[in-house]
């Protein structure tokens, strides 16, 4: 039997090992909250068995599904408008120089910031509705995007620069039919970070912004003491930015499949 043939039989019980240890983990941690709740026996920290049984509770009162649906809408309208801003700005940084010195200190000054932060400033100028909550969404992804998009750009092989300038391309259009495909593993890298940056900062704003979302809806049980309902509000978000990050990493793995061969290829192997 060839090597070959024996790694392909052993990916199946790879894979199975895998999903059976996230499980394993996730099970450990739910005992581990359970017998912690016991043991502390107070109103705020209620057994991780009565938050489950409360999830989907929640998912089938009309309000909250609703509330979630508003939060998701305005993460993927920040997350969309900064990827038709940042990314461009980013892959321009990585290439030009000058654009890199002038963006980097106001970049730099922006990134420690907590995102949330702006909050209050943003809603003096834009009121309290969605527009302000999108735009505190956009400025949270923006900065990993545009970090990830100079990164990716400045890894671009120039001679792929140099062909395309000798067919004749304008700047423009060499940024997105030769820097973008080359750039986009880091790029999408950079989105990943951006979804996560987007629930965090969603959840935030609409904590601060009190007006609807599924921040709101957690503030609100929190208010009136329902702990176990803010408890399971947390598994809920924690399950969507779970999910969205499944769904994100294997779109990602089909679009940039080739980069995964082409590191494997370039990549030395030991010796058997």
């Amino acid at each position: 039997m060839s090597i070959k043939s024996v790694m392909s039989a052993l990916v199946i019980p790879r894979a199975i090992w895998h999903n059976a240890s996230a499980f394993l983990s996730l099970g450990v941690l739910l005992l581990l909250w359970e017998g912690l709740a016991h043991y502390i026996n107070i109103d705020g920290f209620p057994l991780a068995s009565e938050a489950l049984l409360q999830v989907p509770v929640i998912l089938r009162e009309r309000e909250a599904l609703i509330s979630i649906g508003a939060s998701l809408w305005r993460m993927f309208l920040g997350g969309a408008l900064a990827l038709m801003i940042a990314v461009p700005v980013g892959l321009t940084m990585g290439r030009n120089q000058r654009t890199a010195q002038a963006l980097s200190p106001v970049l730099t000054l922006i990134y420690p910031i907590p995102k949330a932060a702006l909050m209050p400033i943003i809603m003096l100028w834009f009121g309290i509705g969605d527009l302000s909550k999108v735009l505190v969404i956009f400025v949270g992804v923006s900065l990993p995007l545009i970090y990830h998009s100079y990164h990716g750009a400045q890894s671009v092989d120039e001679k792929l620069l140099w062909s395309a300038m000798a067919m004749g391309m304008k700047p423009v259009e060499r940024l997105f039919r030769v820097v973008l495909p080359s750039a986009l593993p880091e790029v999408l890298l950079g989105c990943r970070v951006g979804l996560a940056m987007a629930l965090i900062v969603m959840i935030a704003s609409e904590m601060i912004a009190r007006q609807s979302g599924a921040g709101e809806l957690l503030f609100n049980a929190l208010d009136m003491a329902l702990y176990t309902d803010v408890y399971a509000i947390i598994i809920i978000l924690a399950g969507i930015g779970f999910l969205l990050d499944w769904v994100f990493e294997r779109i990602r793995s089909r679009l940039v499949h080739w980069a995964e061969i082409r590191q494997d290829a370039v990549v030395p192997r030991g010796r058997a």
